[in-house]
């Protein structure tokens, strides 16, 4: 903001008898040259790190509004009322006598963060034929059969011409069906939020529809944060999409990077991911601009990613805003920065200050009286490209804030967006890499020689940037070779997240070119690399083993590690090459028992091949029972082919 082979274990005797014999040792004619790899399973290296594998997350690619976070209605605030341009997402519904119209009121509100609303007057309007505004969601409005809706609005008479009740319905495009709608009172003097629910019908799946909010009488009404969610995830009111929510529960992440990485600079000072603008009740958000070119809702805010880390059992990650921009401003250390610190102190009480605090009685006022346990603090984001050098010096802004959280909370762990000179250092640097798959693939032992003696390292954003918008499997490959290097490497590494996470697939919705997981406003897939990611973090030891692979082509990689307490080895062989790979596979220490397992395998005629919207699952993992006897296991892994193999040893 790489590239694997899975070899899977767990084998048993009736695996090496009859026809099964024959599938797991056969080799083809193309295949590369016969390789061995030796385990010492009694032979432990280090430990796994606990928190490898996690997420990062950042609003790119409407991954929040459009995305994870299922409101549906799109520009809920109006925000672009200042040159009117709101327009070309809501547009006018008109009636038949052609009595209908809109314009902006700014000097009204319902809050103070939103001192302006929309004016809906209807000169002639009636129960038979009414008129209003359009929105069209994300593109488009998802409908499932027999599915309840929850709507709201703030609504405040115009004057004395009160229109009546208003009403919100979701309309279809083709047909002007309304598949379901709900009737708010009518508007009083004062601004009130009014809520309801809606329920569809035995109707057929569909996102090609749109909401239309509209009066039947005429009258003026003003309005303002007019909302419309289907059901979330675990029922959380303003919440999240439950699609995409159990995509990432499968990916078993241990953590998550908030609230992203550019996201949290902004493209100028003035655009700063202010966290306290992204708390509190939706109406008193602000909403602000992203650095990819759209406004941010911040329905998405603070607490909401400290509740997405509650409900997916995931550490937070807690990026603090430290005085850069992207256009390449900055704020220099000393005085002038002096009030971002007290801000990232500020928001660190939030998250972890008990309710006898200032600004954890204020999340227990949204909602969430327990604090959440905070263990990294990462400190700004890519300061590297700073050409002013103002991050990394001794008198740097990041020693300046360090100096200050350690006071404040010498418990956490501080994360550095760069290498830093000084006596002020980090515990964890953060190392981001955008690659091609051949850069990935030949540098798997990046972390080998690294010295130890230093901080920990976080890869906090890497993906092999092939395919568009999710990645093909040639990119799927060259990320599980990568993430090899990564395992073996996890005394140092401790954390490491692909990114971004996310993308909306219809037109003009993204804004990088190749993100794990796709979408649009109904559907949702997992990329060949997604999967690639699925099976490195759920089979996974907590101490890596030592092993040797010779004898195999430049193009097979491979990591193993072990759960001592349940005697489970796991082996992971990325075949990245067109041919087939045969391996043997000694396992030291195992003994001359029967051994049982599981093999999985992601797997690819083509480097080019991968998954749509509109087929999902033509690359995705296979598994298959596996049974052996004694210290030895031959498997030809195929081309183009990432392997776990799952073994439970005696």
């Amino acid at each position: 903001m790489n590239f694997r082979l899975p070899f899977r274990a767990g084998l048993t005797v009736a695996a090496l008898v009859g026809a099964s014999i024959a599938a797991f040792a056969q080799t083809p004619a193309s295949a590369s040259g016969s390789a061995e790899l030796t385990v010492q399973y009694n032979h432990p290296l280090h430990a796994v790190s606990p928190t490898l594998y996690g997420l990062m997350t950042e609003e790119i690619n409407h991954s929040y509004d459009g995305g994870l976070y299922a409101e549906l209605i799109r520009d809920r605030t109006f925000f672009n009322r200042e040159h009117h341009d709101f327009r070309k997402i809501w547009n006018l519904d008109q009636n038949a006598e052609d009595g209908i119209s809109i314009s902006v009121d700014d000097q009204t509100g319902p809050s103070d963060a939103l001192p302006y609303s929309l004016k809906l007057t209807a000169a002639k309007a009636s129960p038979s034929d009414p008129g209003g505004v359009d929105n069209p969601g994300y593109w488009g409005v998802p409908v499932w059969p027999n599915t309840t809706y929850h709507a709201s609005i703030y609504l405040k008479a115009a004057g004395d011409d009160n229109p009546g009740p208003v009403t919100m319905a979701i309309v279809n495009k083709e047909t002007g069906k309304v598949m379901a709608s709900a009737t708010f009172p009518a508007a009083g003097a004062a601004w009130k939020q009014y809520t309801a629910t809606m329920r569809t019908g035995n109707v057929a799946e569909s996102e090609n529809n749109f909401v239309r909010v509209t009066v039947s009488h005429p009258g003026s009404v003003l309005m303002n944060v007019v909302s419309l969610f289907p059901p979330t995830y675990d029922n959380q009111k303003n919440g999240d999409r439950i699609d995409l929510m159990q995509k990432m529960a499968a990916m078993h992440p241990t953590f998550l990077r908030f609230p992203g990485g550019n996201y949290l600079e902004g493209n100028t000072l003035a655009d700063w991911y202010d966290w306290k603008i992204t708390i509190g009740p939706i109406v008193d958000r602000p909403t602000h601009p992203s650095p990819w070119g759209y406004q941010s809702s911040d329905g998405m805010g603070l607490l909401e990613f400290l509740e997405w880390c509650q409900d997916l059992h995931m550490q937070p990650v807690l990026a603090v805003y430290a005085g850069y921009a992207l256009d390449r401003q900055h704020i220099p250390p000393g005085p002038e920065l002096e009030p971002y610190v007290k801000d990232a102190l500020e928001e660190i009480q939030y998250v972890t200050g008990s309710t006898s605090t200032k600004w954890g009685a204020v999340r227990a006022r949204d909602g969430h009286p327990a604090p959440f346990h905070l263990k990294y603090v990462e400190i700004g984001n890519e300061d590297f490209f700073d050409p002013s050098h103002s991050y990394s010096g001794s008198h740097g802004r990041f020693a300046q804030f360090a100096r200050a959280i350690r006071k404040a909370y010498p418990n956490l762990k501080l994360i550095a967006t760069m290498p830093v000179k000084g006596d002020v250092q980090p515990d964890v640097v953060d190392d981001h890499f955008y690659r091609t798959p051949q850069e990935f693939l030949n540098d798997t032992h990046h972390y080998d020689k690294m010295s130890r003696k230093g901080p920990k390292i976080f890869v906090g954003e890497w993906a092999t940037m092939e395919g568009s918008p999710t990645p093909d499997f040639g990119a799927a490959l060259s990320d599980a070779a990568w993430m090899t290097g990564l395992e073996r490497n996890s005394d140092l590494v401790i954390m490491a997240s692909y990114a971004p996470l996310f993308v909306n697939v219809n037109p003009m919705a993204a804004q990088w070119g190749t993100n794990l997981i796709g979408y649009d406003s109904m559907h949702s897939y997992g990329s060949p690399s997604y999967y690639a990611q699925v099976m490195f973090s759920k089979y996974l030891g907590n101490q890596v083993v030592a092993s040797k692979l010779t004898g195999a082509g430049p193009l097979c990689f491979e990591s193993v590690t072990r759960d001592e307490a349940t005697h489970t080895l796991y082996v992971k062989v990325v075949n990245a090459s067109p041919k087939a790979q045969p391996l043997t596979l000694h396992i030291e220490g195992a003994g001359e028992v029967a051994h049982s397992g599981t093999l999985v395998t992601l797997e690819a005629k083509s480097t080019h091949a991968t998954n749509t919207i509109t087929d999902p699952r033509n690359v995705v993992p296979h598994t298959e029972e596996v049974n052996w006897f004694g210290s030895d296991v031959h498997r030809t892994f195929a081309p183009y082919s990432i392997n776990v193999i799952e073994m439970h040893v005696q």
